[in-house]
């Protein structure tokens, strides 16, 4: 059973997921973290027991030497699927007119959205859906994965099972939405509608 959890979120999300956590295993330590100087120290702390990374929600990303300091997978909550890694995903989402989106849960590596799947939540997007809409719709999905995922975190060291789901190759950045923000006078009025949906 993990004697120790740290959870690289939000202060608002990390307090809550904690006691969350903490309703499976009373017993169960949590350390909330936010930034990466707080997830070294976090993590490089000496300890007794199993030490489990829960990463929620949250675009730090963790070095290897991090991952490779706590024991066994660390698990990133991704608030989008499979199909959308990287960052401003809702956005590329409604840009490319999906009709599904949702969340996912995955085993961190060093590389950005790649590790190995272990949850995942869909549901139909809505016509017409704002990119800021969609990202609430997203961090429900989340939330809810947490909760379905949260007794064998805090009472198992085992790994989560795996599921036989793959990454899309394109990890989107950055810099990949702030091209999508910029609006030139070659576009239609129905593209620059759609990238104000879509990237504000």
């Amino acid at each position: 059973m993990p004697n120790e959890i740290i959870l690289l979120s939000g202060d608002v999300e990390g307090s809550h997921l904690g006691g969350v956590l903490r309703e499976h295993n009373p017993n169960l330590k949590v350390i909330y973290v936010a930034e990466p100087e707080a997830l070294r120290d976090a993590c490089l702390a000496p300890g007794a027991g199993m030490r489990r990374l829960i990463a929620f929600c949250t675009s730090v990303i963790v070095p290897s030497d991090i991952l490779s300091a706590v024991d066994g997978p660390a698990y990133n909550f991704h608030p989008g699927p499979p199909t959308y890694p990287g960052t401003h995903v809702a956005g590329f989402a409604i840009y490319d007119g999906a009709t599904k989106f949702g969340a996912t849960v995955h085993e961190m590596e060093a590389s950005v959205d790649s590790g190995a799947i272990v949850g995942v939540d869909w549901f139909d997007i809505p016509d017409g859906l704002r990119f800021a809409d969609l990202e609430i719709l997203a961090y429900r999905s989340l939330v809810q994965l947490f909760l379905d995922l949260a007794p064998a975190l805090a009472t198992d060291d085992a790994p989560l099972p795996t599921l036989d789901m793959a990454w899309a190759e394109k990890t989107t950045t950055n810099k990949d939405a702030e091209r999508m923000r910029e609006i030139d006078d070659t576009m239609s009025e129905e593209e620059i509608k759609l990238r104000f949906r879509a990237f504000g």
